[in-house]
């Protein structure tokens, strides 16, 4: 740009206006190569992360098999075999009544039984001959099948004497001593197979139809010092109790250090996995008069994508909407962004961390 100075009427101060609009007009080489960047933002892809559901409850526990042990039938007791909190085999004989008439009762039955065999004998033998004719034959056959039942009936009879252990397991409390008369009402004692418990607890109504068999469970007892044991659901109950609007769920939880007692009660976790949904970083969610929304970058364009927020955790989001797994999301440099405009992406430096990390993706 020349300047030409002219003297005379108006001099310098004339050619000012001029050669100030002509300074303003002329782009400066800087300014003019910034005016067309485009604005950058930092992006991360979209993960694909299941929804979770925590579920606690208060659960009550009882053993693997509870029973409580009544004789079949009235009796002295003529000797009580065991102590409380013993721990006793299948078959342990834990309480034994009188059984001198049982014992008679046998004796009498072998007796009959050896007759109506001889007796029987001897008829089919003279059968044979043509001496005996078949109704006679039929009727001892009738006597000896009887002897036989009769005798059979009195062995049972004597083996309800004896009162045994149908399980493994420990043995509680007994009120019994020798000398005790009993009756089919009287409970001997009880007896619990507690290498594994079963813990019953109740669960929302809105968790069915996500809740099944085998789903892990971590139950831990209200001493601050126990640990946590895990376990699994083996029972959902079919029915809804219209009053709690609750279904009763039973899990098994393994005892084999046996630490733990039927009838304890526990703090119960359940951990739900339910269907995947979008993850992204809280801080890229937005907000608009029609709801939330985030940016997503689709070949250096933005574009405005509602969404609905599913879950929140730790910083993370889930929500539903029309994107899919390594869509890119802006989380930083959001202000004034436009439906439509062109930016200069940049991945984010926790996406990266993320996918580099031992087990990533």
């Amino acid at each position: 740009m020349k300047l030409f100075w002219k003297t005379g009427r108006g001099g310098l101060m004339g050619l000012l206006p001029g050669l100030l609009l002509v300074a303003a007009c002329a782009p400066e080489p800087e300014l003019q190569g910034r005016r067309f960047e485009e604005p950058r933002v930092i992006v991360e892809p979209v993960e694909l992360s299941s929804e979770r559901t925590l579920i606690q409850a208060v659960g009550t526990s009882r053993a693997l098999k509870s029973i409580e042990i009544h004789p079949a039938t009235s009796g002295e007791v003529t000797a009580v075999h065991f102590q409380p909190g013993q721990y006793v085999d299948t078959g342990y004989v834990l309480v034994e009544l009188d059984q001198r008439d049982e014992k008679l009762a046998v004796e009498l039955a072998e007796v009959r039984l050896e007759d109506a065999e001889r007796l029987y004998e001897r008829y089919r033998n003279s059968a044979e001959a043509g001496a005996t004719l078949p109704t006679t034959l039929d009727a001892a056959r009738t006597e000896l099948e009887a002897a036989r039942i009769a005798l059979n009936r009195a062995r049972i009879a004597l083996d309800d004497r004896t009162i045994e252990a149908p399980f493994s397991g420990y043995v509680g409390i007994t009120d019994v001593d020798a000398g005790d008369r009993i009756q089919p009402a009287t409970v001997i004692t009880t007896l619990d197979d507690r290498s594994a418990l079963l813990v019953s607890f109740e669960v929302p109504e809105a968790m069915v139809g996500r809740l099944n068999v085998g789903n892990p469970v971590q139950v831990s007892s209200w001493n601050l010092n126990a640990a946590r044991v895990m376990g699994e659901v083996i029972d959902i109950d079919s029915r809804i109790n219209p009053e709690t609007r609750t279904f009763v769920t039973r899990a098994r939880v393994e005892n084999t250090e046996d630490l733990l007692r039927p009838g304890m009660s526990f703090r119960v976790e359940l951990d739900l996995e339910g269907e995947p949904y979008p993850q992204l970083a809280e801080i890229a969610l937005q907000w608009g008069a029609e709801g939330s929304f985030i940016w997503s970058v689709v070949d250096g364009t933005v574009r405005r994508v509602p969404v609905n927020i599913v879950q929140r955790k730790q910083g993370r989001v889930l929500v539903d909407g029309a994107l899919d797994a390594g869509d890119l999301i802006v989380v930083e440099g959001i202000q004034g962004l436009r439906q439509g405009a062109s930016v200069s992406p940049e991945t984010s430096t926790a996406s990266a961390n993320r996918a580099e990390a031992p087990g990533a993706g």
